[in-house]
């Protein structure tokens, strides 16, 4: 009998080692960095002013993501994030999370670290969460990751780390217990310290799911929006706008850390089997938002508007499981695709979109959309009529009355959205930033980086790598601004043709918005409210010892 039983298991282990060769390579590493606030033009491979070379290594050599859409504003796209569907699905389509306020990512969603976790991850947090605060349950070492160091609210200082949201508080945080001994070090480079840490301590029979949410380049608290040590803001001395100076100097630090965690990755030799996403969470801050110096130049609009600049993301994927590096994709992505991509990547089961739901999938009702084999380049797709998705949801909120719909090449955008402008970067004409940003020079070595040009020998990558992606918007008209009023009736464009909304369509094509509008109002009868409640005056820190905490 034992020995009976004994063979079989002996039988099972063979199989299974077996299959594991034959049909898939150990599961890849994630190491997902998402950056805070960072603009369209705020990188080298967008022909930014800023010199960015570690990311612009990652984008040259992976794939570039040209057609790539996040949310407006923080809360809402770090939700899409941890739970593959629109904030309309999850009750954050309004604003953000303030810190006294008692509610978060509902408790029913179940995260990205979570499903990673029962695929066999180690899942580790560093950085910001501002997916609710109030009660434990809502922190992130208990939404499925194993450790977090890092903060809870939307902004703080980089030095001290102190949190001003009506109240005033410290928010520094290690596996909720408050870490106080850090005053002084920089942000940007102790997430970056962390995460190092935790690639090197990786034990390797499991496979890693890092998250490196970055407070840079976000504003810290409003005495002090722009902090960078001097260091980084003195590789700018060409940039004379002090502001946009400073700013470099964060993206800059934001950059080496990028670089750094490579590195890391590198002398672990856990580069080779890693897949790295670099995004931002919403569009830049222009136009003294938040009394930052970020750019979305040539796009029109800021942070927290529906205009291209406030939701078309810097986004791309680098790993050595993309069969054809060096490409730019133009097919339509949506943050929420991360959820359902970053599972078929881990060899998890292909999870359904939100269209092809039935009422057996409650849990697995996405919609995002599996575009793993269209970024690894396994599908061979890369026809826009091909493509998996043809529509993007930018938002429905309910409450301040606005909400805009991607639907092929066009965009409708109504209501109370924020007017906007065109800004190139502070004393910068139209013309002087397209005289200054045609190439990205990748051969010469760049100060205080960790890595160095390598030659390029593929053919497929050199016709990529090096050239800033730009956007063609063709000539402004006079009446740019006043031909769009979303107040007063909704406004059309043919992000073809007009990627940065210079020509209001709906009054020659209302068939197309009378077929737009019919998508939002399906959409808007599967919304769930807004999940915002009114502060809690018991969320004061200095009812909580000083700190921002739960307190329920």
């Amino acid at each position: 009998m034992w020995r009976n039983r004994h063979s079989g298991f002996l039988i099972l282990f063979v199989i299974l080692i077996f299959l594991n060769v034959a049909y898939g390579r150990k599961a890849p590493n994630i190491v997902f960095i998402l950056a805070d606030d960072l603009g369209w033009h705020d990188v080298g491979f967008h022909g930014s002013e800023i010199k960015t070379p570690n990311i612009d290594k990652l984008a040259y050599e992976g794939v570039i993501l040209n057609n790539y859409y996040v949310q407006p504003i923080c809360t809402p796209t770090r939700g899409a994030i941890m739970s593959g569907k629109y904030p309309i699905h999850t009750g954050l389509q309004h604003y953000v999370i303030a810190g006294s306020q008692p509610y978060g990512l509902p408790l029913s969603v179940t995260t990205l670290p979570q499903h990673l976790q029962a695929l066999g991850y180690n899942t580790h947090m560093v950085g910001k969460w501002h997916l609710g605060l109030f009660k434990k349950d809502y922190l992130p070492e208990n939404r499925g990751f194993e450790s977090h160091f890092g903060y809870y609210m939307g902004l703080s200082d980089y030095f001290d780390h102190y949190s001003e949201d009506r109240y005033f508080g410290y928010d520094l945080h290690y596996n909720g217990e408050t870490a106080w001994n850090y005053s002084e070090v920089y942000s940007t480079e102790l997430y970056t310290r962390h995460a190092e840490n935790i690639i090197r301590s990786h034990n390797q029979s499991k496979p890693l799911f890092l998250y490196l949410a970055h407070q840079a380049v976000h504003a810290g608290n409003a005495g002090d929006p722009i902090q960078a040590p001097q260091e980084y803001i003195d590789r700018f001395p060409y940039i004379k706008n002090v502001p946009r100076r400073m700013f470099a100097g964060v993206v800059s630090a934001l950059d080496d850390s990028v670089g750094a965690v490579y590195k890391a990755l590198q002398d672990a030799k856990m580069a080779d089997n890693t897949i790295i996403i670099f995004s931002t969470d919403n569009g830049g801050p222009t136009d003294h938002y938040d009394q930052n110096a970020a750019c979305n130049w040539p796009l029109k609009g800021n942070k927290n508007t529906l205009w291209q600049g406030g939701v078309r993301g810097v986004g791309l994927v680098h790993s050595p499981l993309i069969s054809n590096p060096g490409r730019v994709v133009n097919g339509m992505v949506h943050v929420v695709d991360w959820l359902p991509t970053l599972l078929q990547a881990a060899k998890g089961e292909g999870l359904k979109p939100q269209s092809q739901r039935d009422e057996n999938d409650s849990d697995l009702d996405l919609d995002g959309i599996d575009m793993w084999a269209e970024i690894s380049g396994k599908s061979g797709i890369d026809k826009k009529d091909a493509w998996p998705r043809n529509e993007v949801l930018l938002n429905i909120d309910p409450v301040d009355k606005f909400g805009g719909i991607i639907v092929g090449d066009y965009k409708l955008v109504y209501g109370n959205v924020p007017t906007s402008g065109w800004y190139p970067p502070p004393d910068k004409s139209a013309d002087d930033v397209d005289g200054e940003t045609q190439k990205v020079n990748l051969n010469s070595p760049a100060e205080n980086i960790l890595f160095f040009r390598p030659e390029v020998q593929e053919p497929e990558v050199k016709s990529v790598y090096g050239k800033p992606i730009s956007i063609e918007c063709g000539l402004m008209p006079l009446n740019a601004t006043e031909n769009c009023q979303p107040q007063k009736r909704p406004c059309l464009f043919d992000l073809s043709s007009d990627p940065c909304e210079y020509h209001n369509l709906a009054s020659e094509f209302p068939d197309v918005v009378i077929k737009l509008q019919d998508r939002l109002a399906k959409y808007a009868l599967t919304m769930v409210p807004p999940g915002n409640k009114p502060e809690d005056p018991r969320g004061n820190p200095q009812l909580n010892g000083g700190v921002w905490k739960p307190w329920m």
